[in-house]
């Protein structure tokens, strides 16, 4: 009887978390990223920017260090806390 009802468990499958299928967990998540996977991820998130140059100055500064990139183009910055806590000396965000 126990055995029965252990492969009754083991079998079950589990159930998943639905992830949203717009903002996929690699690569937005501290630490998920390569150093060298910071250029692409970071001219994504510089492509609607006028100021490419300081855009994608930064976000590589900060893709180094916290290995993360939020996704889109502007806000969804609480995906990765490193990117978004790091300030500048005058208190602003440092990353874009």
């Amino acid at each position: 009887m126990l055995s029965l009802r252990l492969a009754i468990e083991t079998e079950a499958p589990t159930p998943q978390p639905q992830q949203n299928s717009q903002f996929p967990k690699y690569g937005i998540t501290q630490g998920s990223l390569q150093p060298q996977e910071c250029g692409p991820r970071c001219t994504q998130r510089c492509s609607k920017t006028a100021f490419k140059k300081p855009c994608m100055f930064f976000c590589q500064k900060c893709c180094a260090k916290c290995l993360c990139v939020p996704p889109g183009t502007y806000g969804n910055k609480e995906f990765c806390p490193c990117y978004n806590n790091w300030k500048t000396k005058r208190g602003g965000p440092k990353c874009p």
